[in-house]
Order: C-alpha cells, then structure tokens, then sequence
C-alpha cells in the first residue's frame, strides 16, 4: 500500500467522543399503492383521506387518540421538489404511487389502520392497484440523539490474545484547535466565461446523504474553472430557498468550502421530518437531495 502526502489541513482530534444513542416514540406505518388513471393525484388524494377519515371515526369508537403524524405524498408528480416541481399538462400524470405514512403511540391502533387499508385495493377508487408489500405492518418509531462525552472519563482498552492493554489517550489543549489555514480561493476572475442558464448538474458532481434529521449535499466541480462560479452562485441563500418546502423554521443551511477538492459541502439541518426510520416521508435519509440540486438553474 503507498500512499503519500499532499499537504492535507484539518483540526485536531477533539477531546470528546460522539455518542449516538437511539430512544423509542411510538409506531410507524407506511402503506403504498398505484392509481391511475386521469386525475390520478387527486383520486390518490380523495382515497387516502376517505382512508383517514373511516380509521379516524374508528379510533373515536374504541377510544384511541388519533395519529400523532400523518404525511401523504403522491410519487410520479414532483412533489418533492416543491415549488420547482415541473408542469404537467391538464390533469397532471395518469400514474402515480400514493405514499401514505401515520405514526400513533400504540401499536394496536395501526395494525387496526392494517386491516382496514387491506380492501382498498379491490373496493376503492377506480384505477387503484397494487398494494405494495402487501398489507403493511406497524414499526417502532426510533430516534436519534447524538451528544459529546470527555474522552477523559473513559480508558480505552485493547484486549489481545485475552490480555487487556490500556491505551493512553491524547489529551490536548482546545487552544490548539483553531481552524487550519487553507490554501486561497481562487478568485472570481479565474471563472470560466459561461453565458445563458446551467444548470448545477452540468458544472457539478453532487451527492447528499443523512445524520439523523440533518442532510449534508456534497458538490464538486467538474472543472477546477467551474469552482469560482458555483462558489459566487451556489450560496447558503440560493440552497435554503431552493429546499425551503422541505425545511422547518428551526432549519439551519451552513456551507462549507473545500477548495482542495473545488467542493462544497451545504449542511441542511432538521430538513428530514425526524430522519431514519423516524420520518414519515419517503426519502428519510436526503438520497435525492443532491440530484434535485442538480437541476438548479444558475445564471
């Protein structure tokens, strides 16, 4: 194995560890079917309420409370990109995935909501098929919490052989953590002379991924050139406005730059509904996130 030193900076080892811990709230349920047809959204939409709204009167005649969430999502129409959603023409697709999700603090009260959406397949709406994974089944809602413990009150141990071997960890002072000095960004006069609209996918490499309800898209250049230009376009601003349907008023988008690689990499926080398995919607972890920046036009 070779490898070799190209002058890589970062920080210092921390003198904490990250600990990840989860904690259970409730049950979750997702049930998904297709329906087509013309008008399939608002068929899909009317289903899934009449849906709610039968499981809803049966909670009140035994007692139950009702969802603690619902999220209702109809795949094949763009919701996910909001606002920048493409236009169908009149009546919108003929097809689509209807993607009805509900969390309740009792397992009892879905695997009610399981029986009754069994028979939506062959006695509802005109046009509605295929129940995908057949009847859905109730799961334990589990959430992420992350927090940082002093290394300090732990001895690492390394046990070989069936002997033990405590290993010294490095303490350091946080005076020495400061940010380390990156090579200059290249200034704006080095851009590639580009004219109309591009998109961020044309000049751009992107992929996101998830950390608990927190999204993280990393974006690099095709083209060292393109680095000044998506770094003058590509602002905190520009994301936060683009995903701000996804987004909640406690959502944070901090950018940070990369310009080793010419990368950037924009954090999205509390933009997942809950994240992993916590989250009602479809894409939990932000795996589209990257792909929907793409198509971002820039001037």
């Amino acid at each position: 194995t070779r490898s070799s030193d190209l002058g890589a900076r970062g920080y210092r080892p921390s003198n904490d560890y990250k600990v990840s811990g989860t904690y259970m709230e409730g049950f979750r349920l997702t049930a998904a079917f297709m329906i087509t047809g013309p008008n399939a959204a608002g068929k899909g939409r009317k289903t899934a309420e009449s849906i709610l709204k039968r499981i809803r009167g049966l909670f009140r005649e035994k007692g139950m409370r009702d969802f603690s969430q619902t999220h209702l999502q109809f795949v094949g129409t763009e919701e996910s990109y909001g606002k920048n959603a493409r236009e169908f023409p009149s009546g919108g697709p003929r097809e689509v995935a209807v993607w009805l999700s509900v969390r309740h603090p009792q397992k009892e009260a879905l695997q009610l909501f399981a029986r009754e959406i069994a028979s939506s397949g062959t006695g509802m709406a005109p046009g509605l098929f295929g129940m995908i994974g057949g009847r859905p089944k109730p799961s334990p809602v589990l959430k992420l919490f992350s927090f940082l413990h002093p290394k300090s009150n732990f001895q690492p141990v390394v046990d070989l052989n069936d002997e033990k071997h405590a290993v010294d960890e490095f303490q350091h002072n946080e005076a020495d953590s400061k940010a380390p000095s990156s090579p200059a960004a290249e200034s704006d006069s080095s851009a590639v002379s580009l004219e109309g609209k591009f998109r961020v996918g044309d000049l751009a490499y992107l992929r996101s991924g998830d950390k608990g309800d927190t999204a993280n898209i990393g974006v690099v250049a095709r083209k060292p050139e393109y680095y000044p230009l998506l770094r003058g376009s590509l602002t905190e601003e520009t994301v936060r406005k683009y995903f701000e349907h996804l987004l909640t008023e406690e959502s944070r988008v901090i950018r940070y730059e990369l310009p080793g690689i010419c990368g950037l990499n924009f954090v999205l926080t509390s933009s997942l509904g809950g994240g992993g398995i916590a989250s009602l919607r479809p894409d939990a972890q932000g795996k589209a996130y990257g792909q929907m920046l793409a198509d971002l036009k820039l001037e």
